[in-house]
């Protein structure tokens, strides 16, 4: 089996996805050193749009001016242009509110949760995922306000003191929703960028045109990387990473609450917090994953984002997939025990009745087809991962789509049931929100640093004490390290 040392680094391709308990296994390959990371990251903002690029830019604005179009026309007629009714009145609007914010987890998950439990694998992906999750929540934030009918006078859901007294109702979960996603947003925002600030400053440093370096130059916050500013910087990326960790299992806790402290069968379980978080993190690293594997290839990363990067995804997409596959047998076992015969009847109805396609899909998607990544050789191949991934994020949208219209299509009484179908509106905004994700991202991938360049310096073997490899590489890390003060 392959192991590391730095001539084989130079000389040849290492396998890193091998466990070997004597051997660490490499985080970057290809002979790379500091500055061969430097350059692979930086090369993407500073050169000119690849086609490839373009073609996805103007396909994604184009679904983007679509989004905002489609709102637009909502406004000037009004909600009855959604598939709607009574009694769902939940419809694609809550469910794509779900949705996104879901997707929105794994980012969160793989910067802080990752980074307090010192797994460094996490340095090649964290940034695109924190990136992901703050378009994502955007997304997330835009449905709800939309779905208040008076779009308008959506501030009124804040407690801002006005003339008239009038106050948000507190005992409402979709009150928490706005506390819980706007201070999920503001802190996973300020995360992620203070943790860009030093490669931006390298941006700068490289810049060419004076346009760039002026917006490099404010974005980095004056760095030059001294020990005063690491200092600085590493004690705020820690203090921010531990107060997004809780929020990561606070906010779709928060958003479950929605449901669970309805009295309607099908959403009035204990259950809820547990069986979203985990859907939301199974959810947010499918995207990861369909992100990841084109990305590496298109951006020429993949030395940096490696195959084991991809086959940590794969085990911890894999293991929260069974979270949420116990979890859909413990409703279905909890709707048998309890003996309520509405809340059974719902449970049949979502496996026997209208709502069967989308519980089959869900279940089909979420449970049946991921489980091809037991096996090794498909966690190296990029066309089952991509199956795998895109089922789970299809199945999760499934999943939101039948615990609202299930439930509420068939309440406790009959005389009121009704069958939900959303309009054109409905699916050309949920494809739009993808336009406008996918806008945001694709920016992303083309002016900022889409790997952390400093963090990943500090996981590579250059950046350790070791007699051999401070005769290869030393005297090039520490001329990078006083030169650009990019690394440790």
């Amino acid at each position: 089996m392959a192991t590391l040392t730095p001539g084989s680094i130079i000389t040849q391709r290492v396998d890193n996805t091998h466990d070997d308990p004597t051997h660490r296994a490499p985080l970057v390959l290809g002979g790379k050193d500091f500055m061969g990371v430097t350059d692979a990251v930086a090369v993407n903002a500073e050169r000119k749009a690849h086609l490839i690029w373009l073609i996805c830019f103007l396909i994604s604005a184009s679904g983007a001016g679509l989004f905002f179009g489609l709102i637009g026309y909502l406004f000037a007629t009004g909600v009855g242009v959604w598939g709607n009714n009574q009694p769902i009145a939940w419809g694609f609007p809550i469910i794509n509110f779900v949705f996104w914010v879901g997707i929105g987890h794994a980012g969160t998950l793989i910067s802080a949760v990752l980074f307090l439990f010192r797994q460094n694998w996490r340095t090649s992906i964290n940034r695109f995922a924190e990136a992901m999750t703050i378009f994502a929540v955007i997304c997330a934030g835009i449905f709800p306000g939309i779905h208040v009918g008076r779009p308008w006078l959506a501030y009124w859901l804040f407690p801002i003191p006005n003339q008239m007294a009038m106050w948000p109702q507190f005992r409402s979960p979709l009150l928490w929703d706005v506390f819980a996603v706007s201070t999920y947003a503001s802190v996973s925002l300020l995360f992620w960028y203070t943790g860009m600030v030093p490669d931006l400053a390298t941006l700068r440093d490289r810049a060419k045109g004076k346009i760039s370096q002026i917006a490099y130059g404010i974005a980095s916050l004056g760095w030059n990387g001294s020990s005063r500013h690491w200092h600085r910087f590493e004690r705020a990326y820690i203090l921010l990473a531990a107060l997004c960790t809780p929020l990561v299992l606070s906010v779709h806790s928060v958003v479950s609450f929605d449901f669970a402290v309805a009295q309607l069968p099908g959403w009035h379980t204990t259950v809820f917090p547990p069986y979203f978080v985990a859907g939301a993190i199974y959810g947010g690293f499918a995207m990861v994953l369909t992100l990841a594997v084109p990305c590496r290839v298109w951006f020429g990363l993949k030395d940096i984002i490696t195959e084991r990067h991809i086959d940590n995804c794969c085990k911890v997409m894999l293991g929260v997939g069974m979270i949420c596959t116990y979890a859909y047998v413990l409703e279905f076992f909890v709707a048998w025990y309890s003996g309520h015969h509405y809340e059974q009847f719902i449970f049949a109805n979502r496996a026997a009745g209208s709502s069967a396609p989308g519980f089959w899909s869900l279940i089909i998607l979420n449970c049946v087809i991921p489980q091809i990544l037991w096996y090794r050789p498909f966690r190296r191949h990029w066309l089952p991962i991509m199956i795998a991934a895109m089922a789970v994020n299809i199945g999760m949208w499934f999943e939101r789509y039948v615990i609202v219209v299930s439930s509420l299509s068939r309440d406790f009484m009959p005389g009121s049931w009704a069958d939900f179908k959303p309009t054109w509106v409905d699916i050309w905004m949920f494809v739009g929100s993808f336009g406008l994700f996918l806008t945001n991202f694709l920016l992303f991938l083309k002016f900022l640093p889409i790997v952390a360049i400093a963090e990943v310096k500090t996981v590579m073997p250059e950046a350790h004490h070791h007699p051999h490899h401070d005769d290869d590489h030393g005297d090039h890390a520490e001329e990078e390290t006083h030169s650009n003060g990019e690394a440790h």
